[in-house]
C-alpha cells in the first residue's frame, strides 16, 4: 500500500497556514462578505484561505491537480488536492465558532477518485482531525501527539444518536417524513451541521449523520476519516465515497438501517 505520510505531513502545514488567516478575520467588524450566485455566502476569509493553501500546493506538488469552492478546478493527472477553505461559512460570519477548513487528496483509481488523505481544522474550537488511506484516523494537536479514533458500538436505532444540518434539503427532496421518522426511532437527534456530525461519528460520540446536498469539497475529507475510523461513508443511494452528491456516515453497523430511513418516499 503506498505511503502517504508526507502528504499529510504537507496537508498539515497547509491546514496551520489556513488557521492562520481564518482566526485573523474570525469576528473581524470589517470583514468584507459577497454572495454568491448560489446564494451563499463567502467571505474574504475563504477566499485568501483557498489562495493561500494553493500557493503552497503550486511550489510542493506543482504536477498535482487542484479543486477548491471558491476558485474551481485546476491541473489534470492522477492526484486531485480538494479544498473547501471555510466549511460553515454562515457560521464564520455571525461569529459561531463551529467551522473549519477541509483538505483531502484524492487519487484515481479503478472506482475514479477516492480521498486518500484527510484533514480537518477547526482552530476556533482548537480541534484538527486527519486520517491517511491505511493508516487510520486521529485526533490531537499535532502528527506526534494524538489520539486514534474509533466509531462507536451502538448496533440499534433506538439507542443512537444522529446528526444532521437542517431541514429545509429534506424536504425539498420529498425525503422529510422518512427523516423525521428516523429522528422519532433514534434516542438522540442534534443539529450541529457541517463537518462537526461527520468528525464525531469517527469520535463515536455521534452513531450517524446525513447530508441531503453536498459538493466534494464537503465531503472528501470527512469520508477517509470516517472511513479510517472504521465507520462507513456514502451517498444515499449507498454508493461508497464522497461522490454522490450528498453524504451518510454512521459506524457502519447502523448504516442500512439509516439509509433505509432517509430513502423513504412518500
Amino acid at each position: 500500500m503506498p505511503d502517504y505520510h508526507d502528504d499529510l505531513r504537507l496537508a498539515h502545514v497547509l491546514a496551520d497556514a489556513a488557521d492562520a488567516v481564518t482566526m485573523d478575520r474570525f469576528k473581524a467588524l470589517d470583514l468584507k462578505v459577497e454572495t454568491k450566485p448560489d446564494m451563499t455566502p463567502v467571505s474574504e476569509a475563504d477566499k485568501a484561505a483557498e489562495e493561500l493553501i494553493r500557493g503552497h500546493l503550486h511550489r510542493a506538488r506543482p504536477r498535482d491537480a487542484i479543486l477548491g469552492e471558491e476558485y474551481g478546478i485546476e491541473g489534470t493527472g492522477p492526484r486531485r488536492w480538494v479544498i473547501d477553505p471555510i466549511d460553515g461559512t454562515k457560521n464564520y460570519v455571525r461569529g459561531v465558532p463551529v467551522w473549519a477548513t477541509l483538505i483531502s487528496l484524492m487519487e484515481a483509481g479503478d472506482e475514479g477518485f477516492q480521498p486518500v488523505v484527510g484533514v480537518v481544522s477547526a482552530p476556533a474550537l482548537s480541534r484538527r482531525w486527519w486520517a491517511a488511506k491505511g493508516s487510520g484516523a486521529y485526533t490531537g494537536r499535532s502528527l506526534t501527539s494524538a489520539t486514534r479514533l474509533q466509531v462507536s458500538q451502538v448496533e440499534r436505532i433506538a439507542d443512537a444518536s444522529f446528526a444532521y444540518s437542517s431541514l429545509t434539503g429534506w424536504e425539498e427532496q420529498g425525503r422529510l417524513d422518512g427523516f423525521l421518522d428516523l429522528t422519532r426511532a433514534c434516542w438522540r437527534t442534534r443539529g450541529y451541521g457541517d463537518f462537526w456530525p461527520y468528525m464525531m461519528v469517527a469520535e463515536g460520540s455521534v452513531d450517524m449523520c446525513a447530508e441531503p446536498e453536498l459538493s466534494l469539497w464537503d465531503m472528501a475529507a470527512n469520508a477517509i476519516i470516517v472511513q479510517e475510523a472504521g465507520g462507513r461513508f456514502t451517498s444515499l443511494d449507498g454508493v461508497d465515497g464522497p461522490g454522490g452528491g450528498n453524504g451518510a456516515a454512521s459506524n457502519g453497523a447502523l448504516h442500512r438501517e439509516l439509509l433505509g430511513y432517509l430513502n423513504q418516499r412518500y
